[in-house]
């Protein structure tokens, strides 16, 4: 890469909405130390653009039509693994930020960051760094934090996120509640619930606070939380 810490830092936006390129085209335009090199409305597209503009930076879609934002990630750095990946996203969920994590991105940052957050994003990828929205920051802090033993999980099937929707289940929360308290959308909220209930091989919210209750989960609610 360049030395973008004294150059103009090259990106690359792949993302299917027309007017979300539209934003960080504007963004780009106004940044002088930033140069739009390409767009790209879909996995497949982002590959070849890559190779053929060499950006520093991408700004990658997580969910696109064809190929997802994570495989594009995957392809991109196999060829050139010294391109900084930024993925923004809607899905804030635990199981794509790890997955982007393992393909090899730079950062996972929602779409609803403000600029200056996005232009230090791309500034500090570009310079190697790791970056993560500040909310997200905050649920790899928790994840990682010594807080649980996941040993000792009487539900070792269940992801940290599952296991956190369905402590809220326990306690008798509702979908929009537990949206609310974790800061995530009511309908990934339902994709995780969907998810446990699959996992635990139960057929509704009541078997559910049943198993989890079982478990010693929902204490909160019993004494009041």
């Amino acid at each position: 890469m360049s030395d973008t810490d004294i150059g103009r830092i090259r990106i690359l936006v792949a993302d299917d909405h027309p007017v979300y390129r539209d934003g960080l085209r504007a963004l780009a335009a106004r940044s002088p130390d930033l140069e739009l090199v390409g767009e790209a409305a879909n996995g497949t597209d982002a590959v070849a653009m890559a190779e053929q503009t060499l950006p520093d930076v991408i700004l990658m879609d997580l969910r696109m039509p064809g190929m997802t934002g994570i495989e594009a990630t995957r392809a991109i750095l196999d060829r050139r693994p010294e391109t900084r990946i930024l993925i923004l996203t809607m899905s804030e969920d635990d199981d794509s930020l790890f997955a982007a994590m393992r393909a090899g991105a730079r950062g996972y940052l929602p779409k609803d960051a403000d600029s200056e957050e996005l232009i230090r994003a791309i500034r500090a990828a570009a310079l190697g760094e790791v970056i993560f929205g500040a909310s997200i920051a905050s649920r790899l802090q928790a994840f990682f934090a010594p807080t649980r033993a996941r040993a000792a999980d009487p539900f070792p099937e269940l992801t940290e996120r599952e296991d956190e929707v369905l402590e809220l289940i326990a306690q008798g929360r509702s979908n929009h509640d537990i949206a609310a308290r974790l800061q995530i959308s009511d309908k990934t909220v339902r994709n995780h619930v969907a998810n446990v209930f699959n996992k635990l091989r139960v057929a509704d919210r009541a078997q559910a606070i049943v198993r989890a209750r079982e478990a010693g989960l929902g204490r909160e609610a019993e004494h009041g939380g």
